[in-house]
């Protein structure tokens, strides 16, 4: 009986230690989706400021050249 419940406490280590390294990396990729997230929204800025839109407003619009 001592021998099981040793045993038992052995995987319970186990198990324990295998959520917390589970639970580390999950963080550690909840931290990096987050800086990729934000490096995202910086380059999508950058890029608008660089190449503003094709679409003109009706007002800018110019007539086609046979009016």
């Amino acid at each position: 009986m001592n021998d099981r419940i040793t045993n038992i406490e052995i995987q319970l280590m186990h198990h324990e230690n295998t959520i917390q390294q589970l639970n580390d990396v999950v963080t550690r990729q909840q931290m990096d989706i987050e800086k990729l997230q934000k490096q995202i929204l910086q380059m999508t800025e950058h890029v608008q400021r660089m190449a503003p839109s094709m679409m003109r407003s009706p007002e800018e619009e110019e007539p086609p050249p046979h009016y």
